[in-house]
């Protein structure tokens, strides 16, 4: 993943349109995003880090209920930065934002949180040392949730859950090539590791890991860290 990164040229999408086409992109999007933030929600957590936050969708869904003392969102896209300031400037000092890599150094915190974002990470060595480092930088009993896709390692599983994507897509107004031709786009800078892997990765860096939702090639993995760290 580079230093730089637009989702307007990646999804060719306006900023503006982003929360509603994502939903026309994405099956079980909304499942998706409550099953991060009750798993997020479950520790109680003081401090949260939202990496690749996007337009602070799933931070939004978190500090709605008003009990979470603070959220930190980092994106390098500033477009997406600055439509984040705007949803979440009701919260005032509970949301800050920070335009960093989630690369980058990590304070310490509760709960770290990521939806469709850390896709972008293009080689799985990269990935497994974010892991490890997201479970050092955690204070013990953090929680990671990450909302993104993990493909079945099965090939016809695989085939399926590609179907699966493509047949929403056509469902929300696209034609079936058109779904097809997202993906060819998207993967010119998105790379999916199967569920597999990543649960291995994820358990490797320490993570005690369960599978709290999935659907079709999405899932949301969760990650906890023991007490004693």
């Amino acid at each position: 993943m580079t230093e730089s990164h637009s989702v307007r040229k990646h999804l060719s999408v306006d900023i503006d349109d982003y929360d509603e086409t994502i939903r026309r992109f994405i099956p079980g999007y909304e499942a998706m995003l409550a099953h991060a933030v009750g798993a997020v929600r479950s520790v109680t957590p003081g401090l949260v880090l939202d990496l690749g936050s996007g337009t602070g969708a799933l931070s939004e869904i978190l500090l709605i209920p008003g009990d979470i003392p603070s959220v930190e969102l980092l994106d390098i896209d500033p477009e997406m930065l600055e439509a984040a300031r705007g949803r979440l400037a009701r919260f005032g000092w509970h949301a800050r934002f920070r335009d960093q890599s989630f690369l980058g150094e990590l304070p310490s915190c509760d709960a770290m949180m990521a939806s469709l974002s850390l896709h972008h990470i293009p080689q799985l060595v990269a990935k497994r040392a974010l892991y490890a480092r997201i479970h050092d930088t955690l204070w013990g009993g953090g929680v990671f949730a990450n909302a993104d896709v993990a493909l079945p390692s099965d090939p016809d599983e695989r085939k399926a859950a590609w179907q699966f994507w493509a047949d929403h897509q056509v469902a929300q107004g696209f034609t079936e090539a058109e779904a097809w031709a997202h993906f060819e786009e998207w993967g010119r800078e998105d790379t999916y590791f199967t569920l597999d892997e990543e649960v291995a990765a994820l358990t490797d860096a320490g993570f005690a890991v369960e599978i709290a939702w999935r659907e079709g090639p999405m899932a949301v993995l969760v990650g906890r860290k023991s007490h004693g760290g």
